[in-house]
């Protein structure tokens, strides 16, 4: 029984290419699932970060306790894959610009939050701060307010999921981040220089490097990876495959 248990750990480890954290009373497990999507499991509590490609990668994953949606857009607000979904039971986190667009009757219960707003919900501790573009334009792709980033407490862990952001002062300022998603994808967010330099200032312990894929393909993450072991060598650098398809 025990070596059976143990193959359906690895199978599932394999499916998911799944991380686990070290925090307070048991693991943080990390699920990589495609572009900007992931799955964030600690103790009871599972929380989907920006549901995309289709309800069908979630299977096997744990239900959904909360949804965190970092913008409007359609790799984040992905209303298809929330739909093939059942979050009846679910609390979604989001600003007020993907609020406004969800359906009312779908979830347990839909939270607004702002940039420099932090609330604690179902046992985690979630704080919105600024993502958007540089220069500030009438025209930006991201304008600053309307998105969120998110910092995740959970186990004692400071998880930090960038959203689409490009190389801002906010970013480069954070203290004390335990896991760092960044983005890094030309041209909505910012490319793999500015992405190196940003972590090597706010110094993670542990960054992935994701939604990776813009409109040159997809970024160089071992390049990233290069720049940052050279710069900030005890920021750990962790490659996951998030486009699967590639």
């Amino acid at each position: 029984m025990k070596k059976f248990t143990f193959l359906l750990v690895f199978i599932s480890y394999m499916s998911f290419g799944q991380d686990q954290i070290p925090a307070e009373n048991g693991a943080i497990k990390i699920n990589p699932i495609l572009h900007g999507s992931l799955v964030i499991d600690y103790q009871d509590l599972t929380i989907y970060v920006d549901p995309y490609g289709g309800a069908e990668l979630f299977s096997g994953q744990n239900p959904a306790d909360l949804v965190l949606i970092t913008d409007i857009h359609g790799d984040h607000h992905n209303q298809e894959t929330l739909d093939g979904l059942d979050l009846s039971k679910t609390t979604v986190i989001a600003p007020s610009a993907v609020a406004e667009k969800l359906p009312k009757d779908k979830y347990a219960a839909i939270v607004i939050i702002g940039n420099g707003e932090q609330k604690a919900i179902s046992g985690a501790d979630i704080r919105a701060i600024p993502m958007y573009n540089l220069p500030e334009t009438a025209d930006s792709r991201h304008p600053k307010g309307r998105g969120n980033g998110y910092i995740v407490t959970l186990g004692g862990k400071q998880i930090y999921l960038s959203g689409d952001t490009e190389d801002i002062p906010e970013m480069r300022a954070l203290t004390g981040i335990d896991v760092a998603f960044v983005c890094m994808n030309l041209p909505y967010t910012m490319d793999v220089n500015q992405a190196a330099s940003a972590v090597s200032e706010f110094k993670p312990a542990i960054v992935y490097p994701y939604h990776f894929r813009g409109g040159d393909g997809l970024a160089d993450v071992d390049q990233f990876k290069t720049l940052v072991n050279k710069s900030a060598p005890n920021v750990e650098v962790r490659l996951k495959n998030w486009y699967p398809e590639n």
